[in-house]
């Protein structure tokens, strides 16, 4: 199915939106992206994953990667997160790293 990656950025957030299957294969392609979004330094980080159907180890590295890029003083929002994706971010543990939300409401 592949993966595609849809990125927003404005002044304070950026929003990377995902669809398809972030497999080993994939997780390049959004390292690459959290990367450029990075450098613009915004204040929150916005995965929009609803449309998300599998997620592989290999993805969450790159979500960590994200969090370990972005620093201690940017939020970070996975939005929409269901089914395997969802058992994958709470079985890591990584869901208490992050700002899960079924809809995207920026807290500060």
């Amino acid at each position: 199915m592949g993966l595609d990656i849809s990125v927003t950025q404005g002044a304070d957030e950026a929003i990377i939106q995902l669809s398809g299957e972030l497999d080993a294969a994939a997780a390049p392609k959004l390292k690459e992206a959290v990367e450029k979004v990075a450098e613009a330094k915004p204040k929150r980080l916005v995965f929009v994953v609803g449309e998300l159907h599998f997620m592989a180890s290999a993805g969450l590295r790159v979500l960590i990667f994200a969090k370990q890029k972005m620093g201690s003083g940017v939020s970070l929002y996975v939005i929409g997160s269901q089914g395997p994706v969802l058992n994958t971010l709470t079985m890591s543990g990584f869901h208490r790293s992050v700002i899960l939300q079924d809809t995207y409401k920026p807290l500060e």
